[in-house]
């Protein structure tokens, strides 16, 4: 009897840096990035919402570094490209509303290392956090949203750097890849759906154009056939669209901060977190992980998990799953993590290893994560593939 080949469709989508929702993100990293500059130890919960031409900034800030909040909630709206009056959202025009307080000393002294009832730095909050790798493309992220990130951040560089040929765009952008996986190995583009704000002059025709182009560009041509569906701009008219469009909410797109639906997620959001909540480091720290497990080749793929404790350091529990890909069994994974000796995973160990306290000393900056995806760009520390020689000796000694 042949082997059946199973076959599946697997969709994940990518909204670019004017979207609404991402607008608010980069406006709550770019706090954050602004707080750290002089004072390491600051302490950030930062939301945003945004809507016809407002900014709300509100949450628990604690810092000594001196901060021009509105600011910097106008210069990260300008960045994006929002600087015309005419479209119901400006850096310039806009009102910005701020509704900051202290972080509560009830947090703070359980995640001050010394200060609450256990010695170590706690964590932040109780929770669980996941990490996720794939071999199915280079970057070790899943296809689906790996290129969907791609295709709205080539078009976001167009749109800033040639005005003149792309003044047509606007900020607001949402994308949508469709991949067929045969046995577990994406083979083709099924379907691409881009919906892109526009100026009311735009001919439909040459976006879809551009869109064909951008796609032939990003993605590999082993995925892509004369049958690839394009849906561009489906409704026929997006001119209205950003914060006056749609209000806007920081953490509202954690999906397209991970990856894409596949893999599992606790549910906490990333940004305007400062590090000392492992909402944010932990999962960062699990992608590390992850992504090491499989750049090892100890798995074809591979999920991990932490959860924590507000106030306690150490993980409550720690869980493996390569989804039967791996060399080893997961529970010999899951005892060289547990044992702490390549990974540490206390809430100090996560900030000291990855160096979440000072990223510009290291070339990134928080905001930038704030839009195209947390995962995949190896600008990032958590992205590094420093501990597959340590992760196969530590595997290699083991039996089972």
């Amino acid at each position: 009897m042949s082997k059946i080949k199973t076959e599946h469709v697997f969709t994940s989508e990518s909204v670019s840096e004017g979207h609404p929702d991402k607008v608010c993100d980069q406006i709550s990293d770019a706090v954050l990035d602004a707080c750290l500059q002089d004072d390491p130890e600051s302490r950030v919960a930062c939301e945003t919402l945004t809507t016809t031409d407002l900014i709300v900034l509100s949450g628990e800030i604690t810092t000594s570094s001196k901060v021009d909040f509105e600011a910097v909630a106008r210069q990260t709206v300008a960045d994006i490209g929002y600087v015309s009056d005419d479209i119901g959202f400006s850096a310039t025009g806009c009102k910005v509303f701020l509704c900051l307080h202290p972080q509560s000393p009830d947090i703070s002294q359980g995640v001050t290392e010394g200060a609450g009832l256990h010695e170590d730095q706690g964590a932040g909050d109780q929770g669980m956090m996941f990490g996720y790798a794939t071999d199915e493309t280079p970057e070790l992220m899943p296809a689906p949203i790996l290129y969907a990130h791609k295709i709205v951040h080539r078009l976001a560089e167009l749109r800033k750097s040639d005005a003149d040929h792309y003044g047509y765009l606007r900020p607001d952008s949402k994308s949508q890849v469709s991949i067929r996986y045969r046995e577990g190995v994406p083979v083709a583009v099924e379907s691409v759906v881009v919906s892109h704000q526009h100026s009311e002059d735009m001919d439909k025709a040459t976006l879809e154009e551009l869109v064909r182009e951008v796609v032939a560009e990003v993605i590999p041509g082993k995925l892509r056939n004369k049958d690839v569906k394009y849906f561009v701009n489906p409704t026929g008219r997006f001119v209205v669209g950003g914060p006056h469009g749609d209000t806007g909410l920081t953490g509202r797109k954690i999906i397209v901060d991970t990856y894409g639906g596949v893999g599992s997620h606790g549910g906490g959001a990333f940004s305007g977190k400062d590090p000392s909540k492992v909402d944010r480091s932990a999962a960062y720290m699990c992608r590390y992980i992850a992504k090491n497990i499989v750049a090892a080749k100890l798995a074809k793929k591979c999920e991990v998990q932490a959860a924590y404790a507000i106030g306690v350091a150490a993980p409550v529990s720690v869980n493996v799953d390569t989804y039967g890909t791996g060399d080893i069994d997961d529970q010999v994974l899951k005892n060289i993590l547990v044992a702490g000796e390549i990974f540490d995973l206390r809430p100090k160990g996560i900030v000291d290893s990855l160096a979440l306290k000072h990223p510009k000393k290291n070339g990134w900056h928080y905001q930038q994560t704030a839009a195209y995806g947390h995962f995949g760009r190896n600008l990032f520390p958590w992205e590094k593939t420093d501990k597959t020689e340590a992760l196969s000796e530590a595997a290699g000694g083991i039996t089972w």
